[in-house]
């Protein structure tokens, strides 16, 4: 679990960032694809395909970023949580999987 680290000059903030290299690239990936999936849909637009057509893939992108959303939560809550668990490895194990149970109840929301 990566350390929790705050943006020199904010020491008064209270919300963290996500140090987890891993977790951000993921996110990152996410966003791009969302992002390219937007420029599909201007295309869209500029070619003049149907209303249906286009709000299907704006349902799409409006579901990728809750997935992103809900994806970034569940990693910030990882992160927070498991440094107040210092080095438990069985808490870890426990925080994981509840934490995966939580991304897919959240994933049931949208």
């Amino acid at each position: 679990m990566a350390a929790l680290t705050l943006p020199t000059g904010t020491e008064d903030i209270a919300m963290a960032v996500l140090t987890d290299e891993k977790s951000r690239t993921d996110l990152l990936n996410r966003l791009k694809r969302a992002e390219g999936q937007l420029r599909g849909i201007q295309r869209m637009i500029e070619e003049g395909q149907t209303c249906l057509d286009i709000a299907s893939q704006m349902a799409a992108v409006r579901k990728a970023l809750d997935s992103t959303y809900v994806r970034m939560t569940v990693c910030f809550m990882e992160q927070e949580l498991g440094a107040r668990l210092g080095g438990d490895a069985a808490a870890q194990a426990q925080l994981g999987h509840m934490l995966e149970d939580v991304q897919t109840l959240l994933g049931k929301v949208r």
